[in-house]
């Protein structure tokens, strides 16, 4: 299935490790010049030395910190007119409730919200002026499914889902589309990170396995596509069936 990406700029944040990486490499694999942003200079490069290697086209690069203003400035004069815009925010430490701080929260809806809105706001309404569009943010399956101690991921997460589904209405008429996808247990550094709590979601998975990284990023790599171009503010699980809803 040819998606129509090649030669379209794409900005993957988040994008030197686990889902963000997937996604910038498939989008790569179709011919989508990439951007990628990540904090860390070291693994960036190594991230797109990696994708390089792999589809004969290296990713620009940026370092940033996209939890504050002079990240989202970086970015955006990394690449300034994208046409695919994925954004990703590694997730919070688990934790019970009653341990977090007003420090936690505003981390937390600084990195994964704000970050988000900030890129949303700045980048598609050049996208809307083209007439053409992506944008697609990795959320959680905690959005639909409550996950037990990842109140500080889920919040910020809802927070930018019914974010997005307002502003893909606005803008649906001029060729933009906005979407969120929703990882189950993927086998990344994430999942390893969050120890039993994955390992119970995993066991609860129909089935009975993690989802690879791979099978996650097809599915963005989709809605980045043209072929979706009359799929709009909606959440993708990507979840095995983990998540028990039939609606």
């Amino acid at each position: 299935m040819d998606l129509n990406l090649a030669g379209r700029r794409a900005l993957v944040c988040g994008g030197s490790r686990g889902l963000g990486y997937a996604c910038a490499l498939d989008l790569a694999r179709e011919g989508a010049e990439i951007t990628l942003l990540a904090r860390s200079a070291d693994t960036l490069d190594a991230a797109a030395d990696r994708i390089g290697g792999d589809t004969g086209h290296r990713p620009v690069t940026c370092v940033a910190d996209l939890a504050t203003p002079h990240g989202i400035e970086a970015a955006l004069d990394a690449c300034p007119a994208p046409d695919i815009l994925v954004t990703n925010a590694g997730g919070p430490p688990s934790r019970g409730y009653e341990a977090l701080t007003r420090d936690d929260w505003d981390n937390a809806f600084a990195t994964t919200f704000l970050s988000a809105e900030a890129l949303i706001r700045a980048i598609v309404p050049g996208m809307a002026a083209r007439g053409w569009g992506r944008v697609v943010a990795i959320t959680s399956v905690a959005v639909r499914q409550p996950v037990l101690d990842l109140d500080l991921s889920t919040a910020p997460r809802l927070a930018l889902t019914g974010y997005i589904a307002g502003v893909a209405r606005k803008v649906a008429a001029q060729g933009v589309t906005l979407n969120c996808v929703l990882p189950g247990p993927i086998l990344t550094e994430r999942v390893a990170e969050l120890g039993p709590v994955a390992d119970m979601l995993i066991a609860q998975v129909p089935m009975g396995r993690a989802g690879t990284p791979e099978e996650f990023a097809a599915a963005c790599t989709f809605l980045c596509g043209q072929r979706s171009g009359f799929i709009t503010g909606q959440s993708l699980l990507v979840d095995g069936g983990l998540c028990r809803t039939t609606f």
